[in-house]
């Protein structure tokens, strides 16, 4: 099992020690032993998906960032719809266009009569 993944036991490493977790509250948040936790850290085993799922949410962070070695936040719903939105500054400027445009339109009509 060692060559099935190296990078994933030094993620689950590395992301347990940034929460300050013991191999023990770790195991305990995801319902496996404190040996388990080791044995996937040195490689020896690899969690199955439900483990796997457990793990990312224990570690708040994605099972794509546990499984590669990029790190990718978690973005909550909130921030993608945040980041989706208009900037208030490109709403005035769109608000000015519609403005000078519907004047235009204005004037050219009433130039027009």
């Amino acid at each position: 099992m060692k060559g099935v993944n190296m990078k994933l036991g030094n993620n689950i490493l590395k992301a347990r020690k940034q929460l300050r977790l013991s191999q023990e509250q770790l195991g305990a948040a995801v319902g496996v032993t404190r040996q388990t936790i080791s044995n996937w850290e040195l490689n020896e085993t690899v969690p199955d998906a439900r483990q796997l799922l457990a793990l990312s949410q224990a570690l708040n962070i994605s099972m794509d960032a546990l499984v590669d070695n990029e790190e990718r936040p978690v973005q909550t719903p909130e921030i993608q719809d945040m980041e989706s939105r208009p900037t208030q500054r490109q709403s005035k400027k769109l608000t000015v266009l519609l403005s000078v445009i519907i004047l235009l339109l204005v004037l050219a009509f009433i130039s027009a009569s």
